[in-house]
Parts: structure tokens; C-alpha cells; sequence
């Protein structure tokens, strides 16, 4: 008798579970023309109005992307198939009245461009970013989901995703937000897979599903790259997450009609690249795989507060990316260093343009670190019609968070410290636990590791404000050279020769460059120097390359259809070379080299 009332608890539980479950089912008959045709089916509604919506923004996104743009063909039944009442109030939500307690919706979506934001459905794949492909309820977020993924067997294709399967293709998810961070490439993808034995005995099981053209060895030969990036980053923190499911999964597409990307999600990570693995992929695409990885804990784990919960409705601002996303891009290519996937040298003259780029912008007496963070929700592949002085006003919070990372690690090492054990630290004390952190806590996490001194200079010089530390000292430490070419020439605006030999000035010249200081502008075209064309078959920079500094130009330029002139006097470039101090000429004792390979890892 108990065994008979135990089943029949199980069998009610079972069936309320199944009543409280949102499905959806998603087919590509039309795939040949970028369609996918969706069903969404929403049970037990108890509000008289049931409001769906597609989302505005997508888990590791910060601006607004309107998906709803791409949805057409929308209809609402209630259970017994009767057409419901569907009014809108704004661009991407629906209201639907009249329902019987269950709502139906089928809808047709516009699906064609293959990266970590968008969607993409064609006769090769159905690469499909959640927010951007299918509508929700925010009232039944906390449901379970399920979803059927109706592949083309025609096709061959296959289904690959974080979410665990249910059975045959269809998926589920436990709420909302795990559903709308688990991307799925669905396609003839090849399947590698390994399994990575932490100390404490867990097995975590690591896949990549590549969708491309290449071959079974080329694959092969990507993989034990991959391995390579996973198990040199888990040295980092000490282990890898705790994946739900114990399983991460990379989904790659290195196909001509994807769409450069990476986009970083709890279990897995979107890879998109036109490059093949046979041409240039196999060296090109792998820092991609680096630092989205690395996101399994930073950023995914190790989680900015202001991104908790992610609105999926709004911009999703956070000041941290700096951290998230910076520190980040300063391990992205030191793995591949330390994992023998790029040489020192590589990696060491590799740090140039991003120093570069954020030592001579003019932006950082307009912002800090935390306040070019801000800035995401414009930047992060928004878009906008009317020009903005970006040159002058930004600086990638990827870059800036990267060189200041880059800081902070030669920094703490002068102290027998390193950024790996700082990093254990936060892991230990917010991202394997899963509390948010806030910006003072990284502030006082460095207090607690290095020293209150150290981590208050730190903040308060580089983080709240936009001070830069002493790199030339901090590389001379690790035998590296920083120095620059006090005979170089420079103009302070990029400016493309055309076909008639005149030079547009492309861009906004940069605060307080010759060009600045001489008044020229983006869109002004330059007619002649010094009274003579530019010479045919020469580029604007290799041509400012024949001059010397303390040159004076006489510029003749249009502007609006009328001609200008103006003299600019070039000024000494400020750009920086970094290169090993052996490979310029000096010598690099012991304990100097010693003190590389420890940062490099290089036995």
C-alpha cells in the first residue's frame, strides 16, 4: 500500500511538473531562405493577459540589439485551437487576451548572421543565440523549458548545446535564464571530446563541436590545442568550475558565411570565424578559444553584481568590465605563451599595439577604467547612425582592463606575488561560491593579498582614476624594453589615399596631433602637399614615413566643397616598440630571466 501512494504521489508530481513546463519546438523547412518556423506553448496561465516578448540584449552583450525586428508571421491559440486577441504596445511585445488558461503562439523568424549575438539558419546550419530566436513570458520565468529542435536529417545535422537532453533532439532547460544562455549550433559539426580529472578526483568532460569545411586531422590538430589552452588556464585558479552537467562545450563555426566572434556563456561558448582551420585558423582562431575559456570564471562565475540578474529587456551596464572583460584579454594570449601555443617573443612584441592604443589616448582625461566600462552599451556591436569622437573619448575597456592586468601581475611580482594567486583568491572567496562581487571588493581582495598600501595605490591611482602605472620599470624587470623612436614622424590622423590621388582624412584627428592642431577633420580631403600630389601607388603613412620631424606642411584640402588650406608641423611619434632586451642589444642577467620565465612559465 505504501509502495502503490508513493507511485501515485511521483505520478501527480510528474504530471504538475509537465503542466508548469514551457515548450517550444523550432524546424527549418525554409532554411534555404533564413527562416525558422517556431511554437511556443505556454500552460496554466492564471494572469488574464499574457505578455511575451523578445529579448532587447543577450548574456554577454551590453547593448540593446532588438531582436524582435527579425520575428513575422505571428498568430495566438488558446488550447482548443481558437484564435486569441494579440495587441501591442510597444515594438517587442505582445499581449494576448481571451486564452483559456493555455496560449499557443507560432511565429516565423529571419535568421542569417552566424555569431555570438544573432542568429543564422541556412542549408549549412542553424546557429541559434536563444534571446535572439525565441520569444518568453518574464511572468513564467522561473518554469522549466523544454525545447525540440526539429533537425534537418536530410542534412545530416546534429544537435550541439549546455542544455541536457531530454531525448532524441529535444532539450530542457530549469528556468528563463539558463534557456536564454545556452546557444546551439545545430549542423553536421565533427565531435571531440576529453576528460579532465580534477585532484579531488570530479570528472569534468571538455567538448568542441567545430561546424566547418576542413578535415578530420586538421580537427584533430585544433583539439590538442584546445586541450592545451583548458589545462594551462586550470593551473591558473587551481580547477576547473563546477560545469552543470559536468560537461562544457565549445561551439564552433569556421565557415565563409559565419561572422567574426566569441561570446562567452555558463557551460559553453560561441566561436565564430570566416578563417578555415587550413587557412589561418589553426594559429588565428585559438586566442578566441583562450579567452572565452577563461570566462568560465571570470565573468561567468566570478560575477560583476551590476550584471546580476542579466536584464534581458534593457542594456545590461556594468563599471567592472575592466576586470571581466580586461583582465581577461591580458591572460588571453599569456596562456597561449605559457601553453608553448605562441613564443615569448610572440607574445611579448604582441603587447605593443593594445599598450599603445591606451598609453596615447586622449580619452583617459575624460574617463577611468570603471567609467569607460559604462560605456559598453554603446560600444559592445551597438550601433548608431550619427558620428561620435570615439578616437578621442574611448578606450576599450578590453585593452585598458589589459594593461592595467599586465600592471598589476609585473607589480605584484616585485613583491613575490603574482596575478594567478590574486586571481585564486576572488575564486575562492566570490566565483566559486557564486556571490557577486562589487568593485571595493576587488579593492579590498588586493588589500587582503598584497597589502593595504598596495591595493589602496593601486584603486585609487589607476581604477577610480586614470593614472598609468611606470611600465617602463615594471617591463625592465622581466627583460623587457620599452622605448621609443624619437625620429619617427607623426601626423594624428588616418587618411586613405583614393583614386585620384587625393587623401580623405577618415577618422577624427586625435587631441593636440599635428593635424588636430592644424584644424583638419574627418571627411576633409587633402589635394596636395607642399604644393605637390601624393605619388601614385604610396600610402598616406608610408608617405608621412619619407618626412622627417619639425617638417613643415603646407596642405592644400577641401571641406564641404571648398578649399582650405593649412600648414601642419610634424610633431615625434608616440608610439612605443616592446621587445625582449636581448633582442635589443642588452644584456639580461640571471635573476632578470629567471623572473621572465616565472611570468611566462618557461622551463
Amino acid at each position: 500500500m505504501k509502495t502503490s501512494f508513493a507511485f501515485i504521489l511521483c505520478l501527480l508530481y510528474t504530471l504538475t511538473s509537465t503542466s508548469q513546463t514551457n515548450t517550444y519546438s523550432i524546424s527549418f523547412e525554409n532554411a534555404v531562405h533564413h527562416e525558422a518556423f517556431i511554437t511556443a506553448t505556454f500552460p496554466e496561465i492564471t494572469s488574464e493577459v499574457l505578455t511575451l516578448n523578445m529579448a532587447r540584449s543577450s548574456p554577454g552583450r551590453y547593448a540593446v540589439h532588438e531582436f524582435a525586428k527579425n520575428v513575422y508571421g505571428f498568430k495566438a491559440t488558446d488550447s482548443k485551437g481558437k484564435a486569441l486577441q494579440v495587441t501591442r504596445n510597444n515594438p517587442y511585445q505582445w499581449n494576448i487576451s481571451g486564452h483559456d488558461g493555455a496560449v499557443t503562439v507560432n511565429y516565423i523568424l529571419f535568421a542569417n548572421r552566424g555569431d555570438g549575438t544573432y542568429s543564422q539558419v541556412d542549408e549549412t546550419h542553424a546557429h541559434l543565440n536563444i534571446p535572439a530566436t525565441f520569444i518568453y513570458a518574464p511572468e513564467l520565468a522561473d518554469r522549466d523549458i523544454k525545447v525540440d529542435f526539429k533537425v534537418r536529417k536530410d542534412l545530416n545535422w546534429k544537435v550541439a548545446t549546455q542544455l541536457p537532453k531530454v531525448s532524441g533532439t529535444t532539450y530542457s532547460a530549469p528556468h528563463l535564464q539558463y534557456f536564454m544562455d545556452s546557444p546551439t549550433e545545430i549542423s553536421d559539426f565533427g565531435l571531440r571530446e576529453f576528460v579532465v580529472t580534477e585532484s579531488n578526483g570530479d570528472k569534468k568532460t571538455i567538448q568542441l563541436a567545430l561546424h566547418h569545411n576542413g578535415t578530420e586531422a586538421e580537427l584533430d590538430t585544433y583539439f590538442e590545442k584546445v586541450k592545451k589552452v583548458v589545462l594551462e588556464q586550470q593551473s591558473v585558479f587551481g580547477e576547473l568550475p563546477d560545469y552543470d552537467y559536468n560537461t562544457y562545450t565549445f561551439l564552433a563555426c569556421y565557415i565563409p558565411n559565419a561572422s567574426g566572434d566569441g561570446m562567452e556563456h555558463r557551460n559553453s561558448t560561441i566561436l565564430t570565424s570566416t578563417r578555415s582551420l587550413a587557412n589561418g585558423g589553426m594559429e588565428g582562431n585559438i586566442g578566441t578559444v583562450s579567452h572565452e575559456f577563461f570566462h568560465g570564471w571570470n565573468v561567468e562565475r566570478i560575477r560583476p553584481n551590476d550584471l546580476e540578474p542579466f536584464n534581458f529587456a534593457e542594456a545590461n551596464m556594468s563599471g567592472a568590465l575592466w576586470f571581466a572583460e580586461g583582465f581577461t584579454s591580458y591572460y588571453t594570449n599569456l596562456i597561449l605563451c605559457r601553453a608553448k601555443l605562441m613564443s615569448e617573443t610572440e607574445y611579448v612584441e604582441g603587447l605593443t599595439g593594445t599598450f599603445n592604443y591606451v598609453w596615447n589616448s586622449p580619452a583617459r582625461q575624460f574617463f577611468s577604467p570603471i567609467e569607460m566600462s559604462y560605456q559598453a552599451p554603446f560600444v559592445d556591436a551597438a550601433t548608431s547612425v550619427d558620428p561620435v569622437n570615439r578616437e578621442n573619448t574611448f578606450i576599450s575597456y578590453y585593452s585598458y582592463g589589459s594593461v592595467l592586468g599586465l600592471a598589476l601581475d609585473l607589480s605584484l611580482r616585485e613583491k613575490g606575488l603574482n596575478l594567478d594567486d590574486y586571481f585564486k583568491l576572488i575564486w575562492k572567496t566570490y566565483g566559486k561560491n557564486e556571490i557577486p562581487y562589487t568593485i571595493e571588493n576587488l579593492h579590498a581582495s588586493l588589500k587582503t593579498y598584497a597589502g593595504n598600501d598596495f591595493g589602496d595605490t593601486f584603486f585609487n591611482k589607476y581604477i577610480y582614476k586614470s593614472e598609468m602605472p611606470d611600465y617602463t620599470s615594471l617591463l625592465n624587470a622581466v627583460g623587457v624594453t620599452l622605448k621609443q623612436n624619437a625620429e619617427a614622424p607623426y601626423f594624428g590622423a588616418s587618411v586613405a589615399i583614393d583614386k585620384d590621388l587625393n587623401g580623405e582624412i577618415k577618422t577624427n584627428s586625435i587631441i593636440g596631433s599635428p593635424a588636430y592642431m592644424a584644424g583638419l577633420d574627418e571627411g576633409d580631403r587633402i589635394t596636395s602637399i607642399n604644393n605637390t600630389p601624393f605619388p601614385n601607388g604610396l600610402s598616406f603613412a608610408n608617405y608621412i614615413k619619407t618626412l622627417k620631424v619639425g617638417d613643415t606642411l603646407e596642405i592644400d584640402f577641401t571641406r564641404f566643397g571648398v578649399a582650405n588650406k593649412t600648414t601642419v608641423t610634424l610633431a615625434s611619434s608616440p608610439e612605443y616598440s616592446i621587445q625582449l632586451s636581448e633582442k635589443n642589444g642588452e644584456k639580461v642577467s640571471k635573476k632578470i630571466l629567471e623572473k621572465r620565465n616565472q611570468w611566462l612559465k618557461i622551463e
